[in-house]
């Protein structure tokens, strides 16, 4: 009997993918683990193997297709004997289950779009309104011009005399209730803006479609920022101990024939293995929320940001308080060029504890960042730079970087942030207390 082949959900939260390429052909025969597509997601580009075997009957979906639904059928498989002239339409089938402990996730970035229909109201209201100068106003009555049909050119959309001397007398008029194009995204409490391209003259700009991985993280930071209580805070710390300690360490890397290092320690592998330590020593600042419940994590999954050309994406080194410092270094660089490569699975970035994110080698001095959601805190680091700083009474000169942790309220009171990142300083101020 030919069945579907369905667009798989390739993470929790995948709503929504593209059929990047088809690695078979209409009759060719298949079995479990052949692998049948390259699907691209809002992180990764990854292969979708066959779970049965028999004969691709006919491809449904277009490589290169984007926006294609998880579960839409996109091919048919045929059993053995079957001819392609006896498959039946293709059907949808029920969207599976999402995993339980991403429910709330897909929940938070889903509940953007539900209130989006109590806006309508207010936008057909506004639907009647028409932004027109005088003269314009004049010169369409004049000619017999709706004015309500036209798109206006000037400033804010609004409708010029030019824009009524290039149109045609009987032009039509807009459907009754039509609205003009608004954005926000539906969150609740979020003022609807006009569409951008309603400010700006035609030809003015340069129209980018979005990405998957544009939408997803413009979904999932509007939903982290407006559903999470976030709150700040900022420290100073002295890395005079801590780049001494690296340049040695550095230095007594061992070489190869070719004379490269077998390792070199950056400071920001020295923040990830001091933040893993310091969730172990505060475990109440390594949790996630949900609504029934407080999750305390065992281990120290600790994820670093990495910037793409196309975005952003957060892998996780975990078990990060097992690691030592080259460990967690040689892994972040994997894991960075497996995200630049757009290789990487769910599973190398999807959960974790808490993050890093550091501009410093931009010479970002400080900044926050947003949560990324299901964890509870993220540092934003800035790049470290020579200060005057006061010792025992007297002004010196010391490497200082800028540290800001945002924290969710519902998991992390001030008192617990500020006594995690105050370990957080001691580790990075005196880097053999990470030992202790």
């Amino acid at each position: 009997m030919a069945t579907n082949i369905l667009m798989p959900a390739l993470s929790p939260t995948m709503e929504e993918g593209k059929l990047a390429k088809w690695l078979v052909k209409e009759g060719d025969t298949v079995k479990s683990g052949t692998i049948l597509a390259e699907i691209e997601t809002d992180k990764a580009t990854m292969e979708f193997e066959a779970v049965d075997e028999g004969k691709i009957g006919k491809i449904l979906v277009a490589e290169g297709t984007e926006g294609v639904k998880v579960n839409a059928p996109i091919a048919i498989l045929l059993d053995e004997g079957e001819k392609a002239d006896a498959v039946p339409a293709a059907a949808a089938a029920p969207k599976a289950d999402i995993p339980a402990a991403m429910k709330d996730i897909a929940a938070a970035v889903k509940a953007e779009a539900a209130p989006a229909t109590a806006a309508a109201p207010a936008a057909k209201a506004s639907a009647t309104r028409v932004f027109a100068s005088p003269l314009a106003k004049r010169i369409a009555a004049a000619k017999g011009i709706d004015i309500g049909a036209l798109a206006g050119t000037g400033p804010r959309g609004r409708i010029v005399k030019s824009d009524v001397e290039n149109a045609k007398p009987g032009a039509a008029k807009p459907a009754a209730g039509a609205a003009p194009a608004v954005v926000g995204g539906g969150i609740p409490g979020v003022a609807l803006l006009p569409d951008a391209r309603l400010l700006y003259p035609a030809g003015s700009y340069e129209e980018i479609p979005h990405d998957n991985m544009r939408k997803a993280i413009a979904k999932r930071l509007t939903s982290a920022k407006t559903l999470i209580p976030h709150y700040y805070l900022t420290v100073d710390c002295n890395l005079n101990a801590l780049m001494a300690v690296r340049e040695k360490m550095n230095a007594a890397a061992p070489k190869g024939k070719d004379k490269i290092p077998a390792y070199k320690l950056s400071v920001n592998d020295f923040i990830m293995k001091a933040s893993a330590m310091a969730l172990m020593k505060h475990p109440d600042v390594n949790a996630s929320w949900t609504d029934t419940a407080i999750l305390k994590h065992k281990d120290a999954d600790v994820g670093v940001a990495v910037a793409l050309d196309f975005g952003l994406i957060t892998p996780i080194i975990f078990k990060a308080q097992t690691k030592g410092l080259v460990e967690i270094s040689n892994e972040v660089k994997e894991l960075a060029g497996l995200a630049k490569a757009k290789k990487l699975k769910p599973s190398q970035y999807e959960g974790g504890g808490f993050s890093v994110s550091n501009l410093g080698m931009y010479g970002i001095k400080n900044f926050t960042s947003i949560i990324n959601p299901p964890q509870s805190c993220i540092i934003a680091v800035g790049a470290g730079e020579e200060r005057p700083v006061v010792v025992n009474g007297k002004i010196e000169i010391a490497t200082v970087m800028t540290v800001t942790m945002s924290a969710d309220h519902r998991v992390v009171d001030g008192g617990t942030g500020a006594k995690f990142l105050a370990t957080l300083k001691q580790f990075l101020e005196e880097p053999a207390s990470m030992l202790l």
